[in-house]
């Protein structure tokens, strides 16, 4: 009987049937979900935009980099192998890749590098940018634009990253006013050009830090002529006051002194600097007071004889 008892008893462990679930392995997770990278890009400082002077248009460029950060540690960008490298993201109402881009993962962090114009092929920490001499077209000046912009330890999001890029140039806006013996109606009748003078054109950009300096040969700009006086973008650097700015009215040339103000003044970065400047007939001499855009607490002003 013992016998008998045993067998029955191994019999129902050992059995499929009756009311016993069978035992599964643990499934595997599902895989994270490639996040795309999408992107906001706004601009601030003076003329914000290539041709409307308020917002991009359609068909500007800009150039995109990503680094991601090693858990909280942010990453160096690099002259190649960046989680993006220049990509070109395209305006036409919002702004588009040449080709979908994503977020490392969900959890990575990263920080943002962009610029307009957008370039093929660029030196991440030495890209030339020059500043036409003949700024005296619409194209001519708006050929010059330079813009940058940075943001920093962005998390994973289904939204559009926001970033604003700025003006890594200076400049310069000429105003020129009737003085003793001119009326506006005489002025605007005459013949005058404006010139900037030994002015470097050419400036190296670092992309990682948006840290412009000028080289090459100086030379004269020409600026652009509007309604409310003259513009034109100037490389950031230090320069001398004396004959800075020549006006030509009808043929007769007045250059900007020194006189009472400090030799030299500073282009500086973002920064729009007003020269506004009153011609006076009778004494045969120009007198020009300079302010800046974003006041640097400097009055620049002088004689132009």
């Amino acid at each position: 009987m013992q016998t008998v008892a045993m067998c029955l008893l191994l019999g129902a462990c050992s059995s499929g049937g009756g009311g016993t679930d069978e035992i599964l392995p643990p499934s595997e997770p599902e895989p994270e979900k490639p996040l795309p990278i999408a992107l906001d890009c706004s601009s601030t400082g003076y003329a914000v935009a290539r041709a409307t002077d308020d917002g991009f248009e359609a068909g500007d460029a800009v150039g995109v980099f990503v680094v991601n950060y090693d858990r909280e540690q942010a990453g160096a960008l690099q002259p190649s192998g960046n989680h993006v490298h220049n990509m070109r993201f395209s305006y036409g109402g919002s702004w588009t890749p040449d080709e979908p881009i994503y977020w490392s993962d969900n959890r990575t962090k990263a920080d943002f590098y962009v610029y307009y114009p957008y370039r093929q092929t660029v030196s991440v920490h030495d890209l030339t940018v020059d500043v036409p001499a003949d700024q005296s077209t619409p194209a001519g000046y708006k050929s010059g634009y330079f813009l940058w912009g940075k943001a920093v330890g962005v998390s994973p999001t289904n939204r559009a990253v926001s970033v604003t890029v700025n003006h890594v140039l200076s400049q310069a806006h000429i105003l020129v006013k009737p003085g003793n013996g001119f009326t506006e109606e005489s002025l605007a009748a005459a013949d005058v050009t404006v010139t900037l003078n030994g002015l470097q054109t050419r400036a190296s950009v670092d992309l990682a830090t948006g840290k412009v300096v000028a080289n090459g040969k100086p030379q004269a700009l020409r600026p652009l002529k509007e309604q409310a006086g003259y513009k034109a973008l100037v490389v950031p650097q230090t320069v001398a006051v004396e004959g800075l700015v020549t006006i030509t009215v009808d043929g007769k040339d007045y250059n900007l002194t020194q006189g009472e103000q400090p030799s030299e003044m500073t282009f500086r970065s973002g920064y729009r600097h007003t020269f506004t400047i009153t011609v006076n007939k009778t004494s045969n001499g120009i007198n020009v007071g300079i302010g800046g855009w974003e006041d640097d607490g400097v009055d620049h002003g002088g004689v132009a004889e």
